[in-house]
């Protein structure tokens, strides 16, 4: 989530005095400067400038670089890999960044008549000149759950996955679908068993490159593991003394096994 700290807006202030903050992508990836990293100055030559918000005084801009040089000083890094530089405050600023370019490089003309689009003034719409035809930037609903049974929980890992990593089971929203009816439907063509006592916990918006991902936790009902070869590469059943490797720190995923984990052991005494 957006750091509290943050506050979202589409025009700046006429009266800042701080200075800006740039978060500059290229290809995915964020321009940093120095040693330790920081983010760097607004290269001279940009384009697409867009106004993010204030980091309470500081005005946050995102623009995107159009050249393949590296200016000089400074380093392309991509966008997970800058957590561990930047923290995770300005981390969930550029996923912020990350989904508005995105957005904006992606709709540059009409996808119902083919024509150019531009900047909506007042909004961050993209409006077609021919037909007037509106975008905003896309969010695509995605839910995550970690099944339960016992002191053993479900965890799968993709062909895309780095070595050794499981995580919980996600999978995209389905148009018609509510978030639960989503769970239960890829708990069972993921690796074919069913699940109850479905529990929300919690939600990150995750700019890979415009996902929302809502977490659940769940309790195993019954079935056979089957894992889908298709999507799923292995799956599961993990003691809780004896879990694979865990995704990214900053992940949904990181946060529930370690709520579950905890709430686990807890119960444990």
């Amino acid at each position: 989530m957006l750091p509290s700290r943050f506050e979202p807006a589409l025009t700046p202030p006429a009266d800042s005095q701080a200075a800006p903050l740039y978060f500059v992508f290229r290809n995915g990836e964020l321009l940093l400067q120095g040693e330790p990293a920081q983010l760097a100055p607004l290269p001279a030559q940009t384009d697409g400038l867009h106004y993010l918000g204030q980091l309470e005084d500081t005005p946050c801009y995102t623009a995107h670089y159009p050249h393949d040089d590296t200016p000089e000083g400074c380093q392309w890094v991509g966008l997970r890999a800058s957590h561990a530089l930047i923290g995770n405050e300005l981390f969930q600023i550029a996923g912020r960044a990350s989904q508005i370019l995105e957005w904006d490089r992606s709709h540059r003309f009409c996808g119902v008549c083919g024509n150019p689009t531009r900047i909506k003034p007042g909004e961050r719409a993209r409006e077609c000149t021919a037909c007037g035809h509106q975008v905003w930037p896309r969010i695509s609903p995605a839910m995550m759950v970690l099944v339960r049974r016992g002191k053993q929980l479900l965890m799968a890992r993709g062909p895309h996955f780095p070595p050794g990593v499981y995580s919980a089971l996600a999978g995209f929203v389905e148009a018609g679908e509510s978030l639960e009816q989503t769970v239960h439907r890829e708990v069972r063509e993921e690796v074919g068993v069913r699940i109850h006592n479905l529990r929300y916990f919690h939600s990150q918006s995750w700019p890979f490159p415009h996902s929302l991902m809502l977490a659940f936790t769940a309790d195993y009902l019954e079935g056979e593991l089957t894992p889908d070869l298709y999507e799923i590469e292995d799956a599961r059943w993990f003691d809780i003394d004896d879990l694979p490797n865990w995704p990214f720190k900053a992940s949904i995923a990181h946060q529930l096994l370690s709520h579950v984990v905890a709430q686990i052991r807890q119960e444990e005494g």
